[in-house]
């Protein structure tokens, strides 16, 4: 886990007292949207305050290949600086986890790819969220896309674990809702994953139930009422413990065949998972109905204790898929121009992702896969 965790409205004044400790010069990772909705300034405000130098890269691109991501760190390594503050969504705090351990030039992002575990932490770095979420502040994990193979990789070494992480409701309270609807949906599927991952573990279920909880019922809230700044704030705590979860345990097939939607198809990631969580939690429920029934125990405030187990985990489906839908998060690949022809393309590419299918309670096999991207073709 990060080593200090700062969260609350008005969380983001702490930096002063964070940035005091012998840091000389700062690189800002963020991205145009960032800059333009002002959620740097209060930030950049304080560094100047303390007279510390700093510097911005904003030309990070929504969910980069690994080309794209070494140009950033190229720019972030002539700066020389000893301290790294990330404000934005996954892709930006993703590439300023691989600056910190890329800051010489000992290796590059595409040797990584084969052998993660080379490079060791070199750059202090603070990680500030502006969705909730993509748990990327909490997890050692760095998402890049591979265009050769028309997927996307996750590069994963505990080095890149944020050494500071500041939760702000305010830096998501003007979220626009298909961001806020996708990124909150994405740290729901990182929640009820791991909790139903076979790496699960008491440390990972610990912090899975309480995103779990947290996430289901203040998601709609969070999203649709801009004024809603307690849901806002629970949703990204929520977003942090399912981060802190995928490290304990990991994600599980709803990932592992979003990969290629968003590799090839370029499909926003919460948006591809969102499409997935019902199929894939379908499939799963004769191995993970007992988990869900305790799911919905502990989420489902209202709910009658007397169900049986095939009762509460049919419910916790319908939630699933009622929140997807509330949230009008597309469903269906046709929105986005897949040909049914790319079917046999899609499921090879998915068979591929082993790191996240092995994690799966359910065995996926090719033909599996094919019936669950039936589902949403």
């Amino acid at each position: 886990m990060p080593k200090n965790i700062i969260a609350g409205e008005h969380a983001i004044e702490q930096l002063a007292c964070i940035i005091a400790k012998d840091v000389k010069k700062i690189v800002i990772f963020t991205d145009k949207g960032i800059l333009g909705a002002g959620l740097a300034e209060q930030t950049k405000s304080l560094i100047e305050e303390a007279g510390i130098k700093y510097v911005v890269i904003s030309e990070i691109p929504a969910e980069p290949n690994y080309n794209e991501a070494q140009a950033m760190v190229d720019i972030f390594k002539k700066e020389q600086a000893d301290f790294i503050i990330a404000i934005g969504g996954g892709s930006v705090m993703d590439v300023a986890k691989l600056a910190s351990i890329l800051a010489t030039d000992d290796y590059t992002i595409k040797e990584l790819l084969d052998n993660p575990l080379l490079a060791k932490k070199q750059v202090q770095s603070l990680m500030i969220p502006t969705t909730a979420g993509t748990g990327s502040e909490a997890t050692p994990n760095s998402i890049v896309g591979v265009p050769e193979k028309k997927l996307k990789i996750g590069i994963v070494n505990p080095e890149m674990i944020a050494d500071y992480v500041i939760l702000e409701s305010r830096m998501i309270k003007n979220l626009p809702k298909p961001i806020a609807a996708a990124t909150g949906v994405d740290a729901l599927c990182h929640a009820i994953e791991c909790f139903t991952s076979v790496k699960a573990n008491p440390i990972s279920n610990t912090f899975a139930l309480e995103a779990l909880d947290l996430i289901m019922n203040n998601i709609v809230e969070a999203c649709t009422n801009s004024e809603a700044l307690e849901a806002k704030s629970k949703m990204l705590l929520g977003s942090f413990y399912a981060g802190v979860a995928i490290t304990s345990s990991g994600t599980t097939a709803v990932h592992a065949l979003s990969y290629p939607l968003g590799g090839k198809y370029h499909i926003a990631h919460g948006v591809s998972n969102a499409m997935l969580l019902t199929p894939v939690m379908k499939f799963n429920q004769p191995a993970i109905k007992d988990l869900l029934a305790i799911a919905y125990d502990r989420v489902i405030k209202d709910g009658n204790k007397e169900l049986s187990i095939e009762e509460k985990s049919a419910y916790m489906l319908a939630q699933l898929e009622d929140i997807v839908k509330v949230l009008e998060i597309p469903t269906s690949l046709k929105e986005f121009d897949v040909p049914a022809e790319d079917l046999d393309d899609l499921v090879a590419a998915g068979m591929e992702v082993t790191r996240l299918l092995v994690n799966n309670k359910r065995e996926v096999t090719p033909e599996d896969a094919k019936n669950i991207y039936l589902e949403i073709l």
